[in-house]
């Protein structure tokens, strides 16, 4: 029993495995709440500032909810969290790295809301919207408007990455090595093209760059203070 909990502690220090664990089980809930119409995405997901259904908490419980979709969504950022997660806590430790993780996911959800803001422009200058459904009240729409995931606070976890580790490699596709500033720069501007140009279909691009963004503020104005390296 004391070697089966040594091999359950050793995989990942203490946030970044219980992160991972979290999420995971958030997730399996989802599926199964969703089956008997209880939507979680649609309780705890980030909506519109301006819609009826947007509540301040939602900035962090929108960051422990994925696609119910897919499995690809979830797995996919406890991965990233996985690979890049762990040598941060391990360098920062873990309650600094979880204030980092969290703030990271606020900072996404302040873009994203910034984002949807501008798009919203002249939406905001009718009272229905044209949808390929038919006419909707402008209200309804903006209650539609909702997006959930980690990403966000991955992201930033791989900007750190990239400032703490600068000179180490990640493979990319498992074969290219790429060192960490190189990638971190290279897929900020993929983000960016990707936001601006609306590829990729709902994918919220900026939100991502919002969680490398408020990084990259959090890591300047520790450094400046001189609780980190």
């Amino acid at each position: 029993m004391q070697q089966s909990s040594s091999v359950w502690t050793r995989w990942a220090p203490p946030v970044t495995r219980n992160l991972i664990v979290i999420n995971l089980l958030i997730y399996i809930t989802s599926v199964l709440l969703l089956r008997r119409g209880i939507d979680l995405n649609e309780l705890g997901g980030l909506h519109y500032f301006g819609a009826s259904n947007f509540h301040f908490w939602q900035l962090i419980t929108y960051q422990f909810l994925h696609s119910t979709a897919s499995i690809d969504h979830v797995l996919s950022n406890m991965f990233a969290l996985f690979m890049f997660g762990s040598s941060i806590e391990y360098f920062w430790g873990s309650k600094r790295y979880l204030i980092y993780y969290l703030l990271c996911g606020v900072s996404a959800g302040l873009v994203q809301e910034l984002s949807w803001y501008y798009e919203l422009q002249e939406v905001m200058r009718y009272d229905f919207v044209q949808l390929p459904s038919g006419l909707i009240a402008r209200d309804a729409f903006l209650s539609l408007l909702n997006t959930v995931g980690a990403s966000g606070a991955v992201f930033g976890i791989l900007l750190a990455s990239g400032v703490l580790f600068p000179n180490s490699y990640v493979l990319i596709g498992f074969a290219l090595p790429l060192k960490m500033k190189y990638f971190v720069f290279l897929y900020g501007i993929i983000e960016l093209y990707a936001g601006i140009h609306n590829t990729w279909g709902q994918v919220a691009h900026f939100a991502h760059l919002g969680g490398m963004i408020g990084g990259a503020i959090l890591i300047y104005l520790w450094r400046k203070k001189g609780v980190i390296r």
